[in-house]
């Protein structure tokens, strides 16, 4: 019975993947004013549909306190009128900001030749993520600039606020601007048997971008490797702050409370490294910054791992890690090779120690005097972002936009 429902899922999810191919040919032909007044037109939805959208969230929300949710779970799920009114000035901005040029001359060769380098869509993306409504919209647009088409699949907690994102603002959208609405699918199963499913179709969605923390999401991945599919995958988070002998106190503590201003999210404060040789001396003002938002220290001897992701504890994720280090290098070792590699950053009035530690640190976003939470790709970029990609590898690294969802094609072509 089990393996019969796990097959028709997957149908499902294969079904949303076809429909979505067969549309892509139209968006990828689409000009660059039809997608720009798509995606304006899903701004305006926000707006005139936003009491059936609030309404579908509110639903959601309930399910999820009577199911014991976590507060920062919760923040990430809960759409407010002030939150869906940021949702619309980033689909607006996304709008307005130039498309990628898809022909680029590179040169000639030999015998009166011409190279030319093409960016040609990806074809269908999909995307898999948890209890973060707004996402929906988010890789719904991205998407749509880059003219890919997409599968997006999300969990029992948001389905109901991402089939109306989706039926009152994406498709509505997208047919007014005479796109076929096809293009994006949203997989009707919150069962995690659709999730698996997406990952394992190279012939119908070659690229999965994995939005999620924790062993889940690294499992889909490999599960997507072990099928030829490729992922952009953010499965972990986690920012660390290291507070040099030559910091500021006022300057870290208001660091570190506008690192915590939410606290369910990945590039929030997670790990505060503090110099030995001033660690005694600012504790107190560390503790109190952190009292004030009402997050508490894991101060030394620590019963867990120092790099242990306080997002993903529904039980303590009002927690930040503090531990003292000998100097800004054995910080930067520690950022490096004991956390996720998300975001690191220096609280320090030494210029010369600030770019020692930016030199050290090879993670994917690091900081001087600047909180972590800015790794993100609207405050970055002024783009929304279809996730973070912590990858050490070449390829898209950290917040990838619309222009990082192309492939790569050289053109050669008579003078």
């Amino acid at each position: 019975m089990l393996d019969d429902q796990v097959t028709a899922i997957g149908e499902v999810v294969a079904d949303c993947a076809a429909k979505a191919k067969r549309a892509a040919p139209a968006l990828a032909r689409a000009t660059d004013e039809a997608v720009d007044a798509a995606i304006g037109e899903m701004a305006a939805r926000l707006s005139s549909a936003r009491a059936k959208v609030l309404a579908a969230n509110a639903e959601d929300v309930a399910a999820a306190e009577a199911a014991g949710m976590s507060s920062g779970l919760l923040d990430r799920l809960r759409i407010t009128e002030e939150r869906l009114a940021d949702m619309a000035e980033q689909l607006r901005l996304l709008a307005s900001v130039p498309h990628q040029v898809r022909s680029t001359r590179i040169g000639t060769l030999d015998g009166g030749l011409q190279l030319v380098e093409l960016r040609r869509p990806v074809g269908v993306i999909g995307a898999n993520y948890e209890a973060r409504p707004n996402v929906t919209v988010d890789v719904a647009s991205q998407l749509v600039k880059s003219r890919n088409a997409g599968v997006l699949r999300t969990g029992s907690a948001a389905l109901r606020s991402a089939s109306a994102l989706l039926r009152e603002v994406i498709a509505p959208g997208l047919s007014d601007a005479d796109i076929d609405p096809d293009v994006i699918q949203l997989v009707p199963s919150a069962d995690r048997a659709a999730a698996a499913a997406l990952v394992e179709l190279p012939a119908l969605v070659p690229l999965v971008i994995l939005r999620g923390s924790g062993e889940s999401t690294r499992e889909l991945g490999r599960r997507a490797a072990a099928h030829g599919v490729r992922t952009l995958a953010h499965a972990d988070g986690g920012g660390v702050l290291y507070y040099d002998e030559h910091a500021d106190p006022d300057v870290a503590a208001d660091l570190i409370r506008r690192s915590l201003d939410r606290l369910g999210v990945c590039n929030r404060l997670n790990l505060l490294l503090v110099h030995r040789a001033v660690y005694n001396t600012v504790l107190p003002g560390v503790l109190a910054a952190l009292d004030g938002v009402g997050v508490k220290a894991s101060l030394p001897p620590h019963d867990h791992a120092i790099g242990y992701e306080w997002a993903l504890d529904a039980e303590r994720e009002a927690t930040v890690t503090v531990a003292p280090v000998d100097d800004l290098r054995h910080a930067a070792r520690i950022a490096d090779e004991d956390t996720s590699g998300l975001a690191a950053g220096i609280v320090t009035e030494n210029e010369a120690a600030a770019e020692e530690f930016m030199a050290a640190y090879t993670g994917t976003g690091v900081f001087w005097n600047a909180p972590t939470r800015l790794l993100d790709g609207f405050k970055l970029l002024g783009v929304p972002e279809t996730g973070i990609n912590i990858d050490r590898v070449p390829g898209p690294r950290g917040p990838v936009t619309y222009t990082d969802l192309s492939l790569r094609q050289y053109a050669i072509r008579p003078v």
